[in-house]
């Protein structure tokens, strides 16, 4: 069942010192994608100090401003709650740079409109490496997708995408916790709450000379998605988080113990292994106080899902009514 002509479709585009590209990004944007209208153009201004807010204004979009630099995490969050109070179907969020084409909003909001998926993501490497990107954040990219595919269970190709569509069910959903990156944590995130994601293939173009704005600093950028990737992991898998290392240590501590009694038995002293019951006892509590907050954490968890949930129902009725 597709979605009827009147439903709303936001483009969201964030922005930080883009005067030189936005309003042709904004321009490039059809009036209507596969039957749907685009209701209206968000540009959100995450600290600009040059006229992105000026150009952005005359090519017609709608503007909201942050007073300073806060990181495109922050600039989703805006973006969701602007969509929810305007009772948004589809947020579409695409760069201000001019690397996607915004022809392809059609292929990447089909499975929105067939009901096929909550959230669609871009895929940039169906193709193998993009021409200029560098191979630096080429194998980045692909070893956190890895990293995400083991957390998540998934058989994504690309989570750090920023071309992508949101319905209503992934708005509603969406609790991230990153500043500096949301793209990581949004797979994460719904893919926990068991909403349906899918990708599809988009076209990227890389500028030789233009320097990314969130990923210039690669050294900043692995650590800092690093950081909310296990934040994530801390939040929805805290058992798998604290114990199995518990676990493991357990088992260390067991063996070292096991081996000091072994001694014991055959030598019928401690010496010179004395010092092994000590090791072992301190793998074995440090082991066991581990499996311990993981167990309390898989219980606060449980408790901030049924909050989660009702923080779901709260914005359905907030922002639909019902």
């Amino acid at each position: 069942m597709g979605f009827r002509k009147n439903k709303k479709l936001l483009v969201l585009i964030p922005a930080f010192n883009e005067e030189s590209v936005v309003a042709d990004t904004i321009k490039s944007l059809p009036s209507s994608i596969g039957g749907v209208d685009i209701a209206e153009v968000l540009v959100i201004d995450d600290g600009s100090r040059d006229n992105t807010v000026s150009e952005a204004s005359q090519a017609g979009a709608r503007i909201i401003s942050h007073s300073k630099n806060l990181g495109v995490g922050v600039v989703l969050a805006s973006g969701i709650e602007y969509a929810l109070n305007n009772k948004t179907d589809i947020l579409v969020s695409i760069d201000a740079d001019g690397q996607f084409n915004p022809e392809e909003i059609k292929q990447l909001i089909s499975p929105i409109i067939k009901q096929e998926a909550d959230f669609v993501s871009g895929s940039r490497f169906e193709n193998g490496k993009p021409k200029n990107m560098s191979l630096i954040k080429y194998w980045g990219n692909k070893a956190t997708t890895r990293l995400i595919n083991y957390l998540s269970n998934g058989d994504f190709k690309d989570v750090s995408c920023g071309f992508r569509a949101y319905n209503k069910e992934a708005l509603l959903n969406l609790n991230l916790f990153g500043r500096y990156t949301y793209t990581q944590e949004t797979f994460l995130d719904l893919r926990f709450k068991n909403l349906k994601i899918k990708q599809v293939p988009v076209s990227v173009k890389y500028f030789k000379n233009r320097k990314s704005k969130v990923a210039g600093n690669l050294l900043k950028y692995t650590w800092k998605s690093l950081n909310i990737i296990v934040r994530s992991i801390v939040y929805y898998k805290p058992l798998r988080f604290f114990g199995y290392p518990g676990i493991v240590l357990l088992l260390i501590g067991f063996v070292f113990i096991v081996f000091l009694l072994g001694h014991k038995i055959l030598a019928g002293d401690y010496t010179p292994y004395k010092a092994f019951g000590f090791i072992g006892a301190s793998f074995s509590l440090f082991g066991l106080l581990m499996i311990l907050v993981g167990l309390v954490a898989d219980i606060m968890d449980k408790i901030r899902r049924t909050q989660e949930r009702i923080l779901y129902y709260e914005k359905k009725r907030e922002y639909f009514g019902r």
